[in-house]
């Protein structure tokens, strides 16, 4: 059934990191994902939609905690409240119908991933932090060691040019970590363990593709 999908793609939510022995007694630090299993909760098609996608529900959820359209949606197509919903976008129709579960098994060892999620937030940040700015003059009497300095100029053009680098919010971005390779596919806990980090905290739900570019050294690793 895991060939069903033309496009291979899942949900998950990162549980943490930890390492493992290759074939040639290497660790591997590798990112442990509990993917799966998710529920098909609408099929797209290009003559009703536009596009071939499937629509998957992640993790239960109480129904009253839902917003009113959501759940006389979930309940008109006789599926489970999911907290998590996204849209898994197919090059060709796929044969799967509303209430069929993706589990982690459509990927499978060897394979190479990008993982979208959520960087973690830091909060408000100044320049130093955010953009590595050198200090001021750490001399006596300068009290604004960490500050900017100057942003811009005096009478023209009179303001501050767009793009200066300044104290921003940093992190909760949308990042993409592309071409992870799948170390191992364990369906008994349907999980998944890619090499390296993934964006986002413990317990944050990431969305697992298959690599859309795949650079060429990462082929022979």
């Amino acid at each position: 059934m895991a060939d069903a999908v033309p496009y291979k793609a899942i949900l998950a939510r990162k549980e943490g990191m930890t390492q493992v022995f290759d074939d040639k007694g290497k660790i591997v630090p590798v990112t442990v994902l509990k993917a799966g299993p998710c529920v098909v909760t609408q099929v797209k098609t290009r003559e009703s939609d536009g596009y071939d996608a499937l629509q998957v529900g992640f993790i239960d959820q109480k129904a009253q905690r839902l917003n009113k359209p959501q759940r006389v949606e979930a309940e008109k197509r006789k599926v489970a409240a999911k907290r998590v919903v996204s849209e898994i976008r197919l090059d060709t129709p796929s044969d799967r119908k509303v209430g069929d579960e993706i589990k982690c098994d459509v990927f499978q060892v060897g394979d190479l991933v990008d993982v979208i999620g959520h960087a973690k937030g830091r909060g408000f940040t100044g320049v130093m932090r955010a953009w590595n700015f050198g200090h001021k003059s750490r001399s006596r009497g300068c009290m604004n060691m960490r500050g900017p300095g100057s942003i811009g100029m005096r009478t023209w053009p009179g303001r501050v040019l767009k793009g200066k680098r300044m104290a921003t919010h940093w992190g909760g971005e949308r990042i993409t970590v592309k071409n992870l390779r799948v170390i191992s596919v364990q369906t008994a806990t349907d999980s998944l363990l890619v090499k390296g980090a993934v964006p986002g905290t413990d317990d944050g739900v990431v969305f697992v593709q298959l690599a859309r570019s795949v650079r060429p050294f990462a082929k022979s690793k």
